[in-house]
């Protein structure tokens, strides 16, 4: 009887600790998951140095990414979202970020085929983040759109988290700034990993 006491005692304690631990570790990763990176701050004209062709008639939307970038998915998925519903009225480019020293095609990974699958999106390659430089974008997953005259209209993230998908208010403002109508504010949090690829040593970026 004593021992099935003491066994008892044992199971709810470890029980205890289990949920304590699970808790906690649900904790940190949501409060990782929901921790914004680095806005940028870029140019309020289209940058003329920029590789990428501006259109006249229309609005430009680019994306700056790190290929490897876990968080990145969720900002495609929901690219996709974005140009089924904006269609034609904008100029999508996607610059997946190519470090110095590495291989040929080091960029051109499951990410860059997912962008490139979207219409009416052209994807790019960015040798050591030169463009990303021109709109100063340092964390991956950055949205800058700009107008049909060339005048920047919003800068932010289209997720709502690290690696989540899913209604949030950056893609609702791009959508309403993209269709012709007015957004509660131009700028949005933009959630992934650094452009430069400095939290890798942490397991941030994956290969």
């Amino acid at each position: 009887m004593i021992r099935h006491e003491i066994l008892t005692s044992r199971l709810a304690a470890a029980t205890v600790l289990w949920a304590a631990a699970v808790c906690g570790g649900s904790t940190l990763l949501w409060k990782y998951a929901a921790t914004a990176g680095v806005a940028a701050t870029p140019p309020e004209q289209w940058p003329a140095e920029s590789s990428i062709v501006r259109e006249t008639g229309r609005s430009t939307l680019v994306v700056l990414a790190h290929p490897r970038c876990p968080c990145t998915r969720a900002t495609i998925s929901e690219l996709a979202i974005l140009m089924a519903r904006v269609g034609q009225s904008v100029s999508a480019h996607v610059l997946f970020m190519r470090p110095r020293g590495v291989d040929v095609d080091w960029e051109k990974t499951a990410l860059w085929q997912s962008a490139a699958a979207i219409p009416g999106v052209t994807v790019h390659s960015d040798p050591r983040g030169t463009q990303a430089a021109l709109f100063r974008a340092v964390t991956s997953g950055q949205v800058v759109i700009y107008d049909a005259s060339g005048r920047l209209t919003f800068r932010g993230g289209i997720t709502g988290a690290r690696g989540h998908e899913g209604d949030n208010v950056g893609l609702d403002r791009a959508l309403a700034l993209l269709s012709g109508g007015r957004a509660d504010q131009p700028t949005s949090n933009v959630f992934g990993c650094a452009l430069d690829g400095r939290v890798a040593a942490k397991g941030d970026v994956n290969p």
